[in-house]
């Protein structure tokens, strides 16, 4: 088990139990982990999953809050999660994506320009050591976004910008519960401009393959 799922796992099970409940403010930071065996930074994006589907409320300068757990609170949140953990058409979008994005990747090692792929490397390098998730997949859509617009093939370019959408979700949660998911990505970002850059179209299409591969794989394992 990732030891950021673990942390969300063992502040579920406090909520559950009734340990914590509507309303109730979390330990402070430090002693909540040393309690729970967990380093303050797997508690730290627990928290911020779970804030994100509105079961934590984190109030800056005064600490983390259950929130009142009403259903109408945490229906619009949950359904985020529930719509792509019940509904495998997530799965069938990364399958079309894992199938266009290399090829569209594998051509704009042919065909995008210098320029372009300056502004490729730019993209990569605004985001900061330590992004927030949101940053991430921000940068994540508009990373792929102008490489497909590099393979200068109009239509594969608008297939793939409509298949970002459906899949957004799924990369804001492997973003938050899979250990070590924001190096990876900026690694393996890395990776595919480096290939295009050294006009290496094959390369370039094996790094978009692995990349694309590793979302759709961990949202298999999640299923």
């Amino acid at each position: 088990m990732a030891l950021t799922d673990e942390a969300i796992d063992k502040i579920k099970g406090m909520i559950i139990s009734g340990e914590l409940g509507p309303g109730d403010r979390l330990p402070k930071e430090a002693d909540l982990a040393e309690r729970l065996g967990l380093s303050r930074n797997s508690l730290r994006e627990a928290v911020k999953a779970l804030s994100m589907i509105r079961v934590l409320d984190v109030r800056q300068g005064d600490g983390t809050y259950v929130t009142s757990l009403e259903p109408n609170l945490l229906l619009d949140a949950l359904s985020f999660v529930v719509d792509f953990h019940r509904d495998d058409k997530v799965l069938q979008f990364l399958e079309v994506r894992r199938i266009l994005e290399p090829a569209a990747t594998a051509l704009a090692a042919e065909r995008m320009t210098d320029a372009g792929i300056a502004h490729l490397q730019a993209t990569l390098d605004r985001l900061g050591a330590r992004p927030s998730i949101e940053a991430l997949v921000e940068n994540d859509l508009e990373f792929h976004r102008q490489i497909a617009a590099g393979s200068e093939n109009d239509v594969l370019c608008s297939l793939i910008d409509g298949l970002s959408g459906p899949t957004t979700r799924a990369r804001i949660w492997r973003g938050l519960t899979q250990e070590g998911a924001a190096d990876r990505t900026r690694e393996q970002h890395q990776a595919i401009v480096d290939a295009i850059a050294a006009r290496q179209p094959e390369v370039a299409r094996s790094w978009a393959t692995v990349h694309v591969a590793g979302v759709e794989q961990w949202l298999r394992r999640a299923l």
